[in-house]
């Protein structure tokens, strides 16, 4: 299954892309590829891309369109020819993305790093997203599925007023055996109009008339360190990241696509959500949580390769600890920041075929993972006093109080990276 087409052709000023292409910067916390191993999620972008820079200073630049949602088209049913078009423009999510970064090519890196010096990368990947009008609505007379007429699609028009600033930073420093790299963004925007019913609008408030319109204030931070040593086979590292929450939602995780109804008169959207393929752990943001969103953790980890071969070959194992809490104490159902104590365990095999992984630090050709994960819930995932008491009017003498139990995985892994 063919995802992702585009094409590049290079000058002496730089380089154009234009397709359908993969999107990627710093750690991955807001846009991610998702192009490695185990990887679920994927960041896509329709893009015109123009990138250019000074190789000699190993800056570089870039500023790209992006088409992100271009909405309802011609397409129908009955129609299996021709190339359908866009009904509508003032419909379509329009983003506009510039890019600043100063980064070594990898064979310059090692070499300064092996001679002993230090080195510095880092940059800013800035977004403009905007949107006037949407259908969104779930009415099938009005709404904008396949093979809709026009006239419907217009009938099921509201304005969304809808734009976005997103600037994102990435540094990374390394020194010998020693990495530390981070990445931090916010999320500056506004919503005129946050219902789907056609031509109704929630852009005044009848709570507070001087706060009118909706506001994002989101932001989001990722830290990882590590040091290795004994050959490179003993690897010792810490991460910690933080997304913001919001005091005036319940649940850290949204209904399907809805947003989230603010319960006090403020309008501020401040929940931050990392990208899905940035992996904390196995259970927690994995599977419960599916991503991290309104919460910050601590994960100091370990790992030690008991075979690293120059042709790629590793056999080895890592372990950590993730220490969850919440943002916000009253989005959790427990109304407490703690929201577990988490174990994770991999043992690993990567074979020495293939190409990819003649460099050490890259994977390719066959690898097989075995991992294990344990959750300690602790009070944030549990219940309140008065949902206790309210179910043991129910229990019958033999039964089990209401409470939360420790959850486990084991997953076995295999797979091919060409």
């Amino acid at each position: 299954l063919v995802k992702r087409v585009w094409g590049e052709y290079s000058s002496p000023i730089g380089q154009l892309r234009f397709g359908r292409m993969p999107s990627h910067w710093g750690l991955g916390m807001f846009v991610n590829s998702g192009d490695r191993y185990d990887s679920d999620w994927q960041t896509t972008a329709d893009r015109l891309m123009f990138l250019t820079g000074v190789r000699s200073w190993d800056l570089y630049f870039a500023a790209a369109w992006d088409f992100a949602n271009e909405g309802p088209t011609s397409a129908i049913f009955n129609e299996q020819d021709g190339q359908p078009y866009d009904v509508a423009q003032t419909d379509d999510v329009d983003q506009w993305v510039f890019v600043v970064v100063r980064r070594l090519n990898a064979l310059k890196a090692k070499k300064l790093l092996r001679d002993g010096y230090p080195v510095f990368e880092g940059g800013a990947y800035v977004v403009y997203r905007q949107q006037e009008i949407a259908n969104d609505t779930t009415d099938p007379a009005a709404g904008a599925s396949l093979g809709q007429e026009n006239t419907s699609i217009q009938n099921g028009y509201t304005r969304r007023g809808a734009q976005a600033v997103i600037p994102d930073g990435w540094f990374r420093f390394r020194y010998e055996n020693f990495r530390f790299e981070t990445e931090g963004l916010l999320i500056w925007g506004d919503i005129d109009n946050v219902l789907r019913v056609p031509d109704q609008l929630n852009y005044a408030n009848d709570r507070d008339p001087n706060d009118t319109g909706w506001n994002i204030r989101q932001w989001g931070l990722a830290i990882e360190t590590d040091y290795r040593a004994l050959d490179d086979k003993l690897h010792v590292g810490l991460k910690f990241g933080y997304s913001s929450g919001d005091s005036d939602v319940e649940g850290l995780s949204p209904i399907g696509n809805e947003l989230q109804p603010q319960l006090t008169p403020d309008r501020t959207f401040s929940t931050f959500r990392f990208h899905p393929d940035y992996r904390v752990d196995l259970i927690l943001f994995r599977n419960i949580l599916t991503r991290v969103q309104g919460a910050y953790y601590f994960r100091p980890e370990v790992g030690y390769e008991f075979i690293r071969d120059p042709d790629g070959q590793k056999i080895g194992g890592d372990a950590a600890v993730i220490w969850s809490r919440a943002s916000e104490f009253v989005q959790t159902p427990g109304n407490s920041r703690d929201l577990g104590v988490e174990l994770n365990f991999r043992l690993y095999y990567q074979a020495k075929d293939g190409v990819l992984n003649d460099d050490l630090d890259e994977m390719g050709g066959f690898f097989t993972s075995l991992q294990y994960g344990v959750l300690f819930p602790l009070g944030g995932l549990g219940y309140l006093p008065g949902e206790v008491d309210d179910y043991r009017r129910f229990l019958a003498a033999d039964e089990e109080d209401l409470d939360t139990a420790t959850a486990q995985v084991i997953r076995w892994y295999l797979g091919i990276l060409f």
